[in-house]
């Protein structure tokens, strides 16, 4: 009784009219005739939904867009001789998360019958069909009926009416057409993917993906995915209306950025193709983690961005001079259209409709076939270079036979003048090889000998200095203050500083000692003889003075001064990496001395171990 108590209460607020169940009903619309009630909080009963006054007239309206809220429909029918085998109201809508029905029974209680992607199939209709169906009691009089939709993602309620006999004449009418979209698509799609497999070029491999996306996507969206593929259990995320479009926009994605060569092309296009990849990525994490509204607006702002990014890109293509960007503009341009059409349906913007409905898979068969005429042209395209490559190569066979003929007359000539050449190929690839062999052992601003020049000189003279009984030392020098005049001066300055040390260097050694620049203000002497250590003192010392003068560079005086380390073999090392390593340690000592000197390694067991410095300085 209660029930019936709030069913007259509803009928004495006022409603639209009544739908009339008579002979010509089958096939109408009935959003006409439908009311619009809002549920803010999700949490609104029947009982509280059929006592309100907040009811408001349709006028037609089949969406209401990307809403947290739940909606609650009422309809309300006049009831004549019901036609062999009932009533049946269709819910046309694309794929809606939750979905419930309410029927009233002979007793005047409302049963419940949900449907929607959060259910099995089977369960979520009392027919086998791809959209919601449902069977209206049977009776005369009035009839009325609830209905309430939640999807975050897009509330869409297209209803319609239905006779048994038209509504099998109408799935057949609609299989029908869908089965030639989906025979044509998978047709096109196993063509690309034979010539995929014949040629490997990446522009088909991501073609054929999104060709089998796009597929996928057009039969989640018809319910014929629903219904085949996964009956048995409610939708779930990864084939959801979220999942799908963002895969199948992905791949279009990367096949737009192949396709086009926007990395070389067009760059612009290219850095926004690239986002919005990104951005579906994240769509597809949003809808695995159930924020199934946030991530139908990222699809939005993706579809914003994507549309401009990818028609202005093939735009630039086409003037460009690529004909296959023209074919992608007709056939993708369709597609895109009809996504941002299936966009603001979810919005609200654009009602549902059978042409709204029938967009996207018309619009994908139509781009598959338009590039299929791009395969064509691009297999066209490699038959005429082949033939122009046959082409060339005959009229080259044809210039080399009247160039073997003319050289029969001129070979001994010809003999002559190439053995010329090679004589002075000889000569030059000798003095290459000199060059080569200079620079690889010789730094080219200073004339020095460099590091590599460096080791191996010193292996041959500690063999040598083994051998006599002989000592040879090792100093390292380092420029103090050499950075600064690079900073203020400029590396002119600087190469004109290193050159002027270089040759100072090189005049307070003697003409058997060695001298190399190491790597920028480094540089490094090698002394041998069997007063190795005393003639080093004397160098040492040489350099403190000499390195220490003003150098005059344009109106400036350019001043830098040295530090120096020594080691000597073999009281300190007897491998040269080892004499190395404690000249390093004695060059260290001064610097942290306060530079501008000179110090010994101490000897120790042939290991590097204390140091002392000699107390001058420059």
């Amino acid at each position: 009784m209660r029930h019936v108590f709030v069913l007259l209460l509803a009928l004495l607020a006022g409603h639209a009219a009544a739908v009339e169940l008579n002979s010509n009903a089958s096939g109408a619309w009935l959003n006409g005739s439908l009311e619009l009630l809002e549920d803010s909080s999700g949490r609104m009963s029947l009982d509280e939904a059929a006592a309100s006054r907040g009811f408001m007239p349709a006028n037609g309206r089949t969406s209401v867009g990307q809403s947290s809220s739940a909606w609650w429909l009422r309809l309300d029918f006049d009831r004549r001789q019901p036609p062999p085998g009932g009533w049946w109201l269709e819910v046309d809508a694309v794929n809606l998360k939750d979905l419930r029905l309410y029927l009233p029974d002979d007793l005047g209680r409302y049963r419940e019958l949900r449907s929607g992607e959060s259910v099995p199939f089977s369960a979520g209709r009392d027919r086998d069909y791809r959209r919601p169906l449902f069977r209206l009691p049977d009776g005369n009089g009035q009839l009325r009926i609830y209905l309430r939709t939640y999807d975050p993602a897009g509330n869409s309620f297209p209803l319609r009416l239905w006779s048994l006999d038209d509504l099998q004449d109408h799935r057949a009418d609609t299989n029908l057409l869908l089965g030639v979209i989906y025979g044509l698509i998978a047709a096109l799609l196993l063509y690309n993917l034979f010539i995929l497999l014949t040629l490997r070029d990446r522009a088909y491999f991501w073609y054929v993906l999104t060709t089998a996306s796009a597929l996928l996507f057009s039969l989640g969206m018809s319910g014929h995915g629903f219904e085949y593929f996964w009956p048995r259990q409610a939708v779930p995320w990864w084939l959801d209306r979220i999942t799908l479009p963002s895969l199948w926009g992905l791949c279009v994605h990367r096949f737009t950025i192949t396709l086009l060569q926007t990395r070389r092309y067009v760059h612009w296009a290219h850095r926004l193709l690239n986002l919005n990849c990104a951005l579906y990525l994240l769509t597809i994490t949003l809808g695995a983690l159930q924020l199934r509204g946030i991530a139908s607006w990222m699809l939005v702002a993706i579809t914003v961005i994507g549309v401009p990014a990818a028609l202005g890109g093939a735009l630039v293509r086409w003037r460009q001079g690529s004909f296959p960007a023209f074919l992608y503009m007709l056939g993708f341009g369709l597609v895109l259209t009809s996504v941002s059409v299936s966009v603001m349906r979810a919005m609200g913007v654009v009602q549902p409709s059978p042409l709204t409905a029938y967009v996207f898979p018309i619009s994908v068969a139509m781009e598959s076939v338009l590039f299929s005429f791009a395969l064509t042209y691009r297999i066209q395209g490699l038959k005429r270079e082949r033939a122009q490559a046959v082409e060339q190569a005959d009229r080259e066979k044809s210039a080399r036979l009247t160039l073997m003929q003319s050289a029969q007359r001129d070979l001994a000539k010809a003999v002559a003048e190439r053995t010329a050449e090679l004589t002075l190929s000889n000569q030059l690839l000798r003095e290459r090889e000199a060059q080569l062999q200079h620079a690889a052992h010789y730094d080219p601003l200073t004339s020095l000998p460099n590091r590599r020049y460096l080791v191996e000189h010193a292996e041959r003279a500690l063999g040598l200095a083994q051998q006599n009984g002989e000592t040879v030392a090792l100093m390292l020098i380092d420029l103090d203050h050499f950075k600064p005049i690079n900073d203020s001066h400029g590396h002119d300055a600087g190469d004109f500083m290193l050159q002027n040390v270089a040759h100072r260097l090189r005049q307070c050694v003697r003409t058997s000692d060695c001298v190399a620049r190491l790597d920028g203000d480094e540089f490094a002497a090698l002394i041998s003889g069997p007063d190795a250590e005393g003639h080093a003192r004397e160098i040492a010392k040489r350099l403190l003075n000499e390195l220490s003068r003003p150098v005059s560079f344009d109106s400036l005086e350019l001043r830098v001064t040295p530090s120096i380390g020594v080691a000597i073999y073999p009281s300190h090392a007897m491998q040269f990496s080892k004499l190395y390593k404690a000249a390093d340690q004695a060059l260290y000592e001064v610097k942290g001395n306060g530079r501008a000197s000179y110090a010994v390694a101490s000897e120790c067991s042939g290991e590097t171990s204390d140091l002392w410095a000699d107390s001058s300085r420059a």
